[in-house]
């Protein structure tokens, strides 16, 4: 199983649109943002799908706003966790507050575990609707029968007051109009332009993990070269060459092979450019 997996593995590298399409093909859902998902909902409900009836549906929360009831989704997907022995720490104080990195890096593992158990093959027997407007009904039911009799007594009052505001409050209003079209097309222009500084943001901090990764191997190498059992071996010598090489536009590889070719025709280490210059 991939419960633990990787930063540096394959599953952090799948971009925001096939977790997207990934997520709305399963689910029969059209979401357009990675923070739609920070919910809870939708995780809990991947996982109902993997292992179908395991999830209480009825406690998630598909209309959930709040931070407050997202947590309780992830309260949920906890629980299923546990049971499942998924061993899969929540970060849910991140999570909620919908930001796009630790959201796209939830949903990153949540797909490869899923992938990892049913061979990335689509339930075809599951119905995610019918499981969310079951959900959905079960939830409600006693809500709405507990202020069924509140409500109409409020109505009845808004309905009187109101009909008196509306009396007081009627008559022309004065303001600036614009075009519908116009409005439209600035919403969807802000949108895309959100949209692209996302995906920006996203391939930003994927390119500092990956220079971090790698920095942090070739310090490791350096640390090994250094040491004073390793510092005089010829190939010790001919990395450091390659790690310490101060022009960028050329390869010290060049260097470092030849210095080897020496070291080993030699039988030993071979000159110096200062021992070559004594020995002249």
């Amino acid at each position: 199983m991939a419960t633990n997996i990787g930063m540096m593995d394959s599953a952090y590298f799948v971009g925001r649109n096939e977790i997207l399409t990934w997520i709305n093909n399963r689910l029969q859902l059209n979401l357009s943002r990675i923070e739609e998902a920070a919910s809870g909902a939708v995780q809990c409900q991947m996982i109902d799908m993997t292992y179908p009836g395991v999830v209480p549906m009825h406690k998630v929360n598909f209309d959930a706003k709040t931070e407050y009831d997202m947590i309780q989704n992830y309260k949920v997907l906890q629980e299923v966790f546990n049971k499942l022995k998924i061993e899969k720490h929540l970060e849910v104080n991140r999570l909620v507050k919908g930001r796009p990195l630790d959201n796209l890096e939830f949903l990153q593992w949540l797909k490869r575990y899923c992938d990892s158990v049913n061979g990335g093959i689509m339930n075809e027997n599951y119905n995610p609707v019918e499981r969310r407007v079951k959900g959905g009904k079960e939830r409600n039911t006693k809500g709405s029968q507990k202020n069924s009799k509140s409500l109409q007594t409020n109505n009845i009052h808004n309905s009187s007051s109101g009909d008196a505001a509306g009396l007081r409050t009627s008559g022309p209003k004065q303001g600036k109009t614009y075009p519908a079209s116009a409005a439209a097309d600035s919403s969807s222009q802000i949108q895309a332009l959100s949209n692209e500084i996302t995906d920006l943001k996203l391939s930003v901090d994927v390119l500092e993990k990956e220079r971090d990764f790698y920095f942090a191997k070739l310090r490791d190498i350096e640390i090994l070269c250094q040491g004073t059992e390793l510092e005089d071996i010829p190939m010790a010598v001919a990395v450091k060459k390659i790690l310490y090489a101060v022009d960028a536009k050329e390869s010290a590889l060049s260097e470092a092979q030849e210095y080897l070719y020496q070291s080993m025709n030699a039988g030993g280490e071979p000159e110096t450019e200062e021992e070559k210059e004594n020995d002249l």
